[in-house]
C-alpha cells in the first residue's frame, strides 16, 4: 500500500492543493482543518507520517505535537512561516522529525517526506554482527542503520538524534566536543541546539535524564557514549 499521510493545515485552500499535489505524488492522503479533527482522524485511521501546521486556531501544531509524543512515534512533519532559528529548534525541541518553512517547493516536501519514510521503513528485526552494534545497557544501536533497539524492541529517534547517537556510538567511550557534533549533524547549528538533542535523546536511553549514566557530559568539552 502507498503511504498514508494526514495533513493538518486550518488554511483550506493549502491543504486542498496540498491533498491534490501528494495524491498525484502517488501518497494516500487524509486532511484535518485544526487539531481536534486530527485526533479524530487519529482515532480511526493508521497514518505512516504526519505533515502538520504550527499555526492553527486552537491546539497549535506544537502542542499537538508534544501530546502525540506522549504515546505514538508516528513521524511528524512541521509546516510553519516562522523561519527563525529559536523557532527551527522549538519544533524539534517537541519531537518532529522534520520542520520546513512557508511558503516551501512542493518538490521539496515530497523529497523530505520519503526521507522519513525510506527511514522509518526500512526497519525490520534481523541478527547483525557484533561489529556492526554499539550496545549499552539493553540498548543495541545499529552503526550501518542508524537504528537503536532496546531488546526487540524498536525504539523510534528523528534524524537529528539518529546522526547525534551515530557520531557518539562511532567514538564510543571518548569525548566529543559540540563542534565536532555540530559538523557531522543535521539541524545541529549551535551548541545550545546540541544540548536540547541531547536532553530529548536522553529521555529515550536513560532510566534517569537527570543522572545519565551512558550519555555523559564532559565538562568543557562535549559529551560521551559509554558502554557497558
Amino acid at each position: 500500500m502507498p503511504p498514508h499521510l494526514l495533513v493538518v493545515d486550518d488554511d483550506t485552500r493549502l491543504r486542498n492543493l496540498l491533498q491534490k499535489f501528494l495524491s498525484d505524488q502517488g501518497f494516500i492522503v487524509t486532511t484535518a482543518g485544526n487539531a481536534s479533527e486530527a485526533r479524530a482522524q487519529l482515532a480511526s485511521l493508521s497514518f505512516d507520517l504526519l505533515v502538520l501546521d504550527i499555526m492553527m486556531p486552537g491546539e497549535s501544531g506544537l502542542d499537538l505535537t508534544l501530546s502525540l509524543r506522549e504515546n505514538t512515534q508516528v513521524p511528524i512533519l512541521l509546516l510553519t512561516a516562522m523561519a527563525e532559528t529559536e523557532n527551527r529548534i522549538t519544533g524539534l525541541e517537541t519531537g518532529a522529525d522534520d520542520y520546513l518553512c512557508k511558503p516551501f517547493e512542493p518538490r521539496e516536501l515530497v523529497l523530505r517526506i520519503n526521507a522519513i519514510l525510506k527511514r522509518i521503513q526500512s526497519v525490520v528485526p534481523e541478527t547483525q554482527q557484533a561489529t556492526d552494534n554499539i550496545v549499552f545497557g539493553s540498548f543495541r544501536f545499529d552503526m550501518r542503520k542508524s537504528q537503536l533497539w532496546q531488546k526487540d524492541d524498536f525504539i523510534h529517534l528523528t534524524d537529528v538524534e539518529a546522526t547525534l547517537l551515530k557520531t557518539l556510538a562511532s567514538k564510543a567511550g571518548m569525548p566529543v566536543s559540540r563542534d565536532e557534533l555540530i559538523e557531522e549533524g543535521v539541524e545541529l547549528s549551535s551548541a545550545r541546539t546540541v544540548d536540547v538533542q541531547v536532553t530529548r535523546l536522553r529521555r529515550k536511553i536513560e532510566q534517569d535524564p537527570r543522572y545519565p549514566r551512558y550519555l555523559q557530559t564532559v565538562r568543557g568539552i562535549g559529551y560521551v557514549l559509554q558502554t557497558d
